[in-house]
């Protein structure tokens, strides 16, 4: 019935009403964040973030991953400049320059990080499709009053509820790999 709200007894999934006919499922999923605040510049922890992972060349690999070619070249374009860590860097955002070009001040500064690992994701959504909205991940780096914290969603948390051990435990193993990264760059 459109315009009502249906809940399972449980909670976990709710239905809402879409368009008067349809309705959508939604997931509830509880977020664990993890975070570290350090003293240093906000400039060596953002060197530091860059040095720990590599780089994807994204026009490569969109051409590799919609090529005839076999898997095998793919995996070549996506290891090309693997970082130690073994993830790389898809996106950098500055969300602090909008907010320095508004208010005229050289703060604050909040950059979000997009990195990830293609491979890792593939496994993840092998099992779990929706693992696709997560990966790759996003990583905080903002400076406060009290130091710059850097942040992370667990990718653990975004998996739990589906309830799958194989998707959870490359999701184990990427946090693990994200959260060493931060506590790295803040040392």
């Amino acid at each position: 019935m459109a315009g009502s709200l249906k809940c399972r007894p449980d909670d976990s999934k709710m239905m809402i009403p879409f368009a008067r006919e349809y309705e959508m499922p939604i997931r509830r999923i509880e977020v664990e964040r993890f975070s570290v605040t350090t003293p240093k510049p906000f400039e060596a922890v953002i060197a530091a973030m860059r040095a720990g992972v590599g780089r994807l060349d994204l026009t490569e690999f969109a051409k590799a991953s919609k090529s005839p070619g076999p898997f095998t070249e793919l995996e070549a374009v996506i290891n090309r400049e693997m970082g130690k860590t073994g993830l790389m860097l898809f996106l950098e955002f500055d969300h602090g320059a909008v907010l320095r070009k508004e208010m005229g001040l050289d703060k604050p500064k909040i950059v979000r990080l997009v990195i990830g690992n293609p491979l890792v994701m593939k496994e993840m959504a092998k099992h779990i499709p929706d693992a696709g909205s997560y990966a790759p991940v996003t990583v905080l780096v903002d400076e406060r009053s009290d130091g710059v914290h850097l942040s992370y969603d667990r990718m653990t948390s975004f998996l739990t509820p589906y309830g799958n051990s194989d998707a959870l435990k490359v999701a184990q193993d990427l946090d693990l790999k994200v959260e060493t990264l931060l506590s790295e760059a803040a040392a």
